[in-house]
């Protein structure tokens, strides 16, 4: 028993040690999890048999993730992504498969063989991708979308992947594999209901165990989750969520099919549940654990003889397969019109092999499809490529989006013939609502925006607006800035939008500046620079939401309102101080120990403030704050009769 809790205490180590470390890194979960089974294995030697052991039982972690899958697939979003996902998604797949399946027979391998390959290096890296897209804002691109509708694809092709591969078993391996067992001295049989059935008896058993699945699911289980819910008990809700994958994962193996393809059936089935946000938070914990677990196995299963070995044989493949998938996508990009930096970032994105990957790998092995020679140089194409994903990012950032951005500045300024009382630089969710407000009363605006697409967008909608950097001095010139009254500045670029403030009060004193602010630095930088009027860009909603809140527990509506100006007026003296304290600091970094100092006194002056207020018994001195009796209107009704 002392071992399993040593050998379970070193993968939770290397987990918890390896997995931070490599996303401060940018190299993603999954990366973290297989250099951590690197480190414990093959380097340091602390695992060694137990892990194809373990491996085995931590790809019930695939199981519970292909069940999260399908209870994301409402068939509404299936049916509005259809043809980008059919489409992108299914031609990647097919395109790449079976141009990898030719070259691997075109080097001797069997066909069999050569279609596991390609199926295994169709595959994308989901968790690394759609991790790095939401890292970097990335998920709304264009390329974005349609990167996540090829992953999505890819997601549901695992299941029939799954399926398909038993029937691609060598005899050769088959054979080898029986002797193997036959010579075990422990061997246990397989529980089966489909064992000795003729053909026709065997479909009807497995469509009658799918139709289980989803009628079950549909009808049986809200009434079952009601029934657990009822008794209030979190732990209970999750012993039944567990109850659910795992016996369909049984029902599965038990009638010869992937216990992956029952879950995902049912995930599908219980998409549109009153109970699918539960059935998630309780299954996650479980999925991330075992597929970590699953990851670090991998890792740990790696030999590095195999790899110096065969280094050049390991890197040629690696950058082949790459290479392939990237002409693969950047063709479809063409001809699906993906177009600029949108089309590079679903080439590049996209070029690696996938976690799916390792799992029909091995699932390739169990079924006697893959020798484990080929498995093991496989397994580390698979490992490279992965790990060379964050630098096909930095290469789009840095290579690639400066390269796009420099042509869309090479357009040239809109030509400007009307001159406004207001200039506004910026037509963002900020910027129009300003000039929707001032257009709507009357006055006079000229817009300014760098960003081509904004400007067509609000072209779009008849919103008249130019493109043109309204840093530049003969932009702003040709926009009539000697005449102008206001200049509003609502551009994102925060170094931009300072140092416009400081060009504009320079050149031109009498026009009025109003600025709005990222952050505190911002909003000094920007105070520094001249503008007269400086507004925090979430400040004001912020205040409605801490007032809306007050109210909502409880405190008066009249009293809410009297304790937010009460706020705002001490927040504003403090706010005096504290941008007199990082003017006059000298040092490189102006929020320094001593400016927090300050911070935290002030803080705590604005909390007596606050405690003051609510415990304030002088109601005659805040009459306008006082709420009107309840018989009010009774009361002026009766003086005006009385009157009359």
């Amino acid at each position: 028993m002392t071992i399993y809790f040593i050998q379970a205490f070193i993968y939770l180590c290397a987990a918890v040690v390896a997995v931070p470390i490599a996303k401060r890194l940018g190299l993603g979960s999954v990366l973290g999890y297989l250099i951590a089974g690197v480190v414990i294995g093959p380097v340091v030697g602390l695992v060694g048999e137990e892990t194809l052991a373990i491996q085995h039982f931590a790809e019930f972690g695939v199981v519970m993730m292909l069940f999260l899958v399908g209870l994301e697939l409402e068939p509404r979003m299936l049916w509005d992504m259809r043809h980008r996902l059919m489409g992108l998604g299914g031609l990647q797949v097919g395109l790449t498969t079976l141009i990898v399946m030719a070259i691997a027979m075109f080097f001797g391998l069997g066909w069999t063989m050569a279609l596991a390959i390609g199926l295994i290096f169709s595959l994308s890296s989901t968790a690394i991708v759609l991790q790095t897209f939401n890292e970097k804002g990335l998920a709304k691109t264009e390329g974005g979308r349609n990167a996540f509708s090829v992953l999505l694809f890819q997601d549901i092709a695992v299941i029939p992947m799954l399926a398909l591969i038993p029937l691609l078993a060598l005899p050769e391996l088959v054979e080898k594999a029986q002797q193997l067992v036959h010579k075990a001295a422990e061997h246990h049989e397989e529980l089966s209901l489909v064992e000795g059935l003729p053909g026709w008896g065997y479909a009807l058993v497995v469509v009658g165990a799918i139709c289980a699945v989803v009628v079950g699911g549909h009808f049986l289980s809200r009434p079952l989750f009601r029934f657990v819910a009822s008794a209030g008990l979190r732990e209970i809700f999750t012993a039944s969520a567990l109850m659910l994958v795992i016996g369909i994962a049984a029902l599965m193996s038990l009638v010869g099919l992937s216990p992956a393809l029952g879950t995902f059936l049912a995930g599908v089935v219980l998409a549109n549940s009153e109970f699918r946000h539960e059935l998630e938070s309780n299954i996650e914990p479980f999925k991330g654990l075992l597929l970590g677990l699953f990851f670090i196995t991998v890792g740990a299963g790696i030999d590095f003889s195999v790899l110096m070995s065969n280094v050049g044989l390991v890197l040629g493949i690696t950058l082949g397969v790459m290479l392939i998938k990237a002409a693969v996508l950047f063709s479809l990009a063409l001809i699906f019109k993906v177009k600029g930096s949108d089309r590079y970032l679903l080439t590049l994105s996209l070029a690696q092999a996938g976690e799916f990957g390792f799992v029909l790998l091995s699932y390739s092995m169990q079924n006697h499809v893959l020798p484990a020679g080929i498995a093991q140089i496989l397994s580390l194409v698979v490992a490279i490529s992965m790990l060379l994903t964050p630098g096909l990012f930095i290469f789009f950032d840095k290579v690639v989006v400066p390269k796009f951005v420099e042509q869309s500045n090479e357009r040239e300024a809109d030509k400007i013939d009307e001159t406004g009382t207001v200039i506004i630089a910026g037509i963002g969710r900020f910027g129009q609502i300003i000039n929707r407000l001032l257009v709507a009363n009357g006055i006079k605006t000229v817009v300014l925006d760098h960003e081509a697409g904004q400007i067509d967008n609000m072209r779009a909608i008849k919103i008249k607006s130019y493109y043109g950097d309204a840093t530049r001095p003969d932009l702003l010139h040709t926009a009539g800035i000697e005449e102008a009254k206001l200049l509003v500045i609502a551009i994102d670029d925060q170094e931009r939008a300072v140092e416009l403030t400081e060009y504009v009060k320079h050149s031109y004193p009498h026009v009025r500046i109003l600025a709005r602010a990222y952050d505190r630095g911002h909003h000094y930088a920007l105070r520094f620079a001249g503008a007269d009027f400086i507004i925090s860009e979430t400040y004001h909603s912020a205040l409605t939401m801490g007032t809306q809140a007050l109210k909502d527990l409880g405190v008066h509506p009249f009293r809410a309102e009297k304790l937010r100006q009460t706020f705002v007026e001490t927040e504003a003296r403090s706010k005096e101080v504290l941008y007199q304290a990082w003017k006059d600091n000298t040092e490189e970094s102006k929020f320094n120990a001593t400016y927090r100092d300050l911070f935290i006194q002030l803080e705590e002056v604005l909390s007596n403030e606050m405690k003051t207020d609510r415990h304030h018994k002088h109601a005659s001195s805040e009459r306008g704050w006082t709420p009107p009796p309840k018989d009010y209107i009774n009361i002026i009704a009766k003086m005006q009769k009385e009157q009359d």
